[in-house]
Parts: C-alpha cells; structure tokens; sequence
C-alpha cells in the first residue's frame, strides 16, 4: 500500500480554520478511525526515518512543524542537517505522522501540558532499536526530536578514569554518597552513567533501582538485580520513584534527573540514609553544579542544603563531546572529588575556591575542563582551537596550551 494518497486523504479532511490544539484533537481523531492496514503504512513512513539513523551514526532525528521547512533533519557527529532525499511534507502531513506514534493517553498528556517525554520502540530487519522523544508544539502543529539509544554500553574503562574515581563510583570500593554527571543536553551525560552502572552491575552483588524521563539504556540484571521505572508509567515522578525506593532495599538509586528542588532534597536524603545515589544536572561545571543545587532551594533551607551537600557529596564530573580531528566527536571531562578542603569550600560558601583545588589535585584524581582538552591536545585528538573555543575558563586554557 502507498502511503502518501493515504497521508493526503486524511489532511484534506481538515477544515483550515482549526488551529491549535482543536486542529490536532481532529486531526488525532481522523488518525483514529484509519484503517490499520492503513495506519500501518503509514507509520512505516516514519519507522524508515528511524532506522536511517544508525546507518548514518544519527544521534537525533528532528521532524515536523514549520521549522524543519518539510524536511527530516539528522544530527550527524554533532552538526544537524537535513536530508534532502526525503520529503517535503507539510505540516499537516507531518502531524499525521506524529500522531501515530503515541497513544490515546499520551495524546492527552500533550494536549494538556504542549509537551510529551516519551520512549519509543522499534523491532525491524531484525534489529532492536530505541529512542528517547521528545513531541511538543511548534507554532500550532507538531514537532519531534528522537534521540537513538545505542544498545552498546561504552566500557568502563574507555572512561579514562583515575583509580581514586573509580572507587568513589563502584559499590564494592564505597557503598555510600552522591554522585553527579553533569554537561548541556548532548554532551553523554546518559552514556557516562550508563557504563558506571554497568560496571557496578558486573562487579557488586547487590540491588539497582533506576528511575527515568524516559528509560533509555536497559540493563540487564547481572551481578545485580537492576529494576527500571519509568516517570508516567510506572512511577509518578522522581520523587514518588525516589521515596518508594527506601521500601525496595536498594543498593543504588538512579534519578534520572536533580531537575526541581524537591528531587534534589529526596535525592540528598535518600543519601544520607546510607545509599549510594547517581544523578544528573544540566550544568556546564562541577562548582556550577554545586552552585545551581544549592540555589534551587528556598534560601530559608540554603545553609542546611550546603551542610548536607557537603557530607553526601562523592563526586561530580562535568563533560562535553568535542569535535575530534577524525571527524567525529571526543569526550572531555571535568572531575570533582570530595576531600577535606572541598568539605570546607562548600560549608563556607567559598566555591569559588573549588576550580583551584580541582587544577592542582591531580595526584588524588582531579582535574579541570581545561587540564583534560590539554590532555587530548597533547594526545593529537582534538585541536588547539578547539580546546580554545570548548574551554569554560579561556584564560586558563591559554596558558595551558601556551
């Protein structure tokens, strides 16, 4: 069956005075009454987008609303263009499509709130494939961005990291404290937590609870019982997930995401219960994420937070992915590790302290942004100018590379 007559019978039946919600309500309900042989094909229009990406090495798939101007957009080593082989749809044909990859339920939650986290599963030519969405409006018509999760977990090892890190963030070394994976979206955060995970499923016995918006990567149970819970499926939403989770004797805890104070407070407590807790923040540094969770509580409780931060607090690594000379993209990190001196930066509120101990605790596992873009210039991975125009302190990179 050809799917584009199908595709333009349905958007010929929608009146071109609706708009907004109204005009998606009808257009859901026209994809409703689609036959399913119909549906189907039409749904195969979409799917083909999605097995491109891993031919291409696509991170991220963008589709719909006026901005893609009809095209599908891939993100390929980090820059996104779109494929002018395919398309252009309007952007009514484009909702159409949209709206046949969610359900009645989802369609509600979108309607009622404009955007909608969802994950998305495809079996084709054989292959497992999985996507993080997200679906949201765009000028009165649907957009989508469809990140690919990658069945491969990066080793452990290709982490790089230093031995005094690794025992902060495996459960058979320390079964206690908060650490944090911190970066922009796109910058790995999820593929750094999920080799640390990995690596702490294949070497503890023990139990991991995993709480997402969406699930992405889904670990399979080794060593460990590895259970996954996903906000508005199984589970309300990280605090509910985090609270609950103190009733399923767990050895790890996930929160997919410090994103509101109450999660962060939950997150704290659960550590201070005598957990070890892995999170994540979207911050571009180790001290700017100390900063944004201290300030994201009521300045009431600002102290308290700082105490108990400072006590629960493990380690903190901060990463990008950076264009690489082979053309592809290379990970650079900042890493964070509690001692004695960092305790009292934090305490005194004098974080601005921390980026100097980070510089110079090199033998104990530390090192700045900048340290690490030298290292993989030195390497020949990564050029000067790159380092130049990724570093977070430009001053200090200068004088590195000088």
């Amino acid at each position: 069956m050809q799917p584009l007559p199908v595709l333009d019978k349905i958007v010929s039946q929608v009146p071109r005075n609706l708009s907004g919600v109204e005009r998606q309500r009808l257009i859901a309900d026209l994809v409703n009454q689609t036959p399913p042989q119909e549906a189907d094909a039409l749904r195969g229009v979409i799917h083909g987008f999605l097995t491109v990406m891993a031919a291409r090495n696509a991170s991220d798939v963008d589709m719909g609303g006026e901005g893609t101007q009809g095209r599908v957009w891939y993100r390929i080593y980090g820059d996104k263009k779109p494929d002018e082989a395919t398309g252009p749809f309007s952007a009514d044909q484009m909702d159409v499509l949209l709206h046949l990859l969610i359900m009645e339920s989802q369609r509600k939650y979108l309607f009622e709130h404009r955007n909608l986290d969802f994950s998305y599963h495809l079996d084709a030519d054989g292959q497992d494939y999985r996507y993080r969405a997200d679906l949201y409006f765009d000028l009165d018509h649907l957009a989508l961005n469809m990140r690919f999760i990658t069945n491969k977990i990066r080793p452990f090892k290709g982490l790089e990291l230093h031995p005094e890190v690794v025992k902060a963030v495996t459960l058979i070394y320390d079964s206690q404290g908060l650490t944090l994976v911190t970066g922009i979206t796109g910058s790995g955060k999820s593929a750094t937590l999920d080799s640390i995970i990995d690596a702490n499923n294949q070497t503890a016995d023990g139990h991991i609870v995993i709480i997402a918006s969406p699930v992405e990567t889904i670990h399979p149970s080794k060593r460990c019982i590895v259970r996954h819970r996903e906000i508005g499926r199984d589970v309300g939403s990280f605090k509910e997930g985090a609270i609950q989770a103190l009733r399923q004797d767990p050895d790890i805890v996930v929160i997919g995401e410090m994103r509101d104070p109450e999660t962060i407070m939950t997150g704290l407590e659960i550590t201070d219960s005598g957990h070890k807790v892995f999170s994540t923040l979207h911050t571009g540094s180790a001290v700017e994420s100390i900063d944004r969770i201290i300030g994201e509580c009521p300045p009431i409780e600002q102290n308290r937070v700082r105490e108990r931060l400072a006590d629960t607090l493990k380690c903190v690594f901060s990463q990008k992915l950076v264009a690489s000379l082979d053309g592809k993209r290379a990970l650079v990190k900042e890493v964070l590790l509690m001692n004695s001196s960092v305790r009292a930066a934090i305490k005194n509120n004098n974080t601005s302290e921390i980026y100097q101990m980070m510089h110079e605790g090199s033998a104990g596992g530390m090192n700045t942004m900048e340290q690490d873009l030298k290292r993989l210039v030195v390497a020949r991975r990564i050029s000067p100018d790159t380092a130049q125009s990724e570093a977070n302190n430009k001053r200090r990179m200068e004088e590195l590379l000088r």
